[in-house]
């Protein structure tokens, strides 16, 4: 079968090449993919690596074989998957854990754009308990986490505020669900607040002030920060606000305490409800998978970029 592999030589580090087909366990289906979603953390890796391998997190696709011991979803169900790693093929074996299916009204580029960013967003508005009336920072709002947890923090009744460095984003952050855009400068975000959530999307210098915004009991959650070795945090002011705290956030790591198809399976619902949209940006061949990652890493457009599997 074909799927993509990292290759130096390689325009791009990466390409189509042969891989040998999976073997699934008693608790893994066989599916086959149709679209998968990018993501920036797997493209850094696979970008820096010099051996052969299959990256990919994310994918969308339907099952051929249903998982030998009975669990998980039937042979022929639409499904959306997450892999540690290997979901960039024209076949996968999934645990059936990490598997929710996907009701015909919801396209699979949809449903590909949910596991790492999808979930993401939900295990940091799920951190924050309840949201109703609450204030909400999104910071790299324009991004594919930070469009998710702006609508996901809306719809739990939260004032959600998103912060954006492209002005031509703005727009799109305000149909997500944020009643206020600050464009550039995080500083300018402090007189809406103080926030009861922080998402984090950014890191850096940009963490350091909103993470100085929380109320009195707030969570800043942060999933940017983890790939950053040094970041510069006025410590002081976030212990000094009661029982206020920072936290980072990897989804490897939640997935340890609940299992990615019952995540999955609520934001496939959002999207049938029409609550949840992901904004997905660039859609094109998995041929075309050096280019599409190259855009991503240099953030030249927003949202979520899908590639179909041919």
């Amino acid at each position: 079968m074909k799927a993509i592999v990292t290759d130096p030589q390689a325009k791009g580090h990466l390409a189509l090449g042969d891989q040998a087909e999976p073997t699934p366990s008693p608790s893994q289906a066989l599916v086959r993919v149709e679209a998968i979603s990018l993501n920036r953390g797997e493209v850094r890796r696979a970008l820096a690596s010099q051996e052969r391998y299959v990256p990919g997190w994310d994918l969308a696709g339907e099952v051929m074989q249903p998982a030998a011991d009975g669990s998980g979803p039937q042979a022929g169900r639409r499904v959306v998957g997450y892999l540690p790693s290997g979901a960039w093929a024209q076949r996968v074996a999934v645990p059936a854990n990490a598997l929710a299916e996907v009701p015909d009204p919801v396209p699979l580029s949809q449903a590909a754009t949910l596991p790492v960013a999808g979930l993401t967003a939900l295990f940091s508005i799920q951190k924050a308990g309840s949201l109703l009336g609450r204030r909400v920072l999104v910071t790299g709002a324009s991004g594919g986490v930070g469009g998710f947890a702006v609508q996901l923090a809306y719809r739990s009744g939260a004032f959600v505020v998103g912060l954006t460095q492209h002005p031509e984003y703005a727009e799109m952050v305000r149909e997500a669900g944020a009643g206020d855009v600050v464009v550039g400068d995080p500083e300018a975000a402090r007189s809406s607040g103080p926030y009861h959530l922080i998402c984090d999307g950014v890191g850096g210098d940009t963490l350091s002030t909103v993470a100085t915004m929380l109320a009195p009991g707030g969570i800043c959650v942060t999933y940017a920060a983890l790939t950053q070795p040094e970041i510069p945090l006025n410590l002081r002011a976030v212990v000094q606000t009661p029982s206020a705290y920072l936290t980072g956030l990897m989804v490897l790591s939640e997935l340890k305490n609940e299992p990615a198809s019952l995540g999955l399976a609520r934001l496939v619902a959002l999207i049938q409800d029409g609550r949840l949209r992901p904004h997905i940006e660039v859609e094109a061949p998995w041929e075309q998978v050096a280019e599409v990652c190259q855009r991503l890493m240099e953030r030249r457009f927003p949202g979520k970029a899908v590639l179909r599997v041919s």
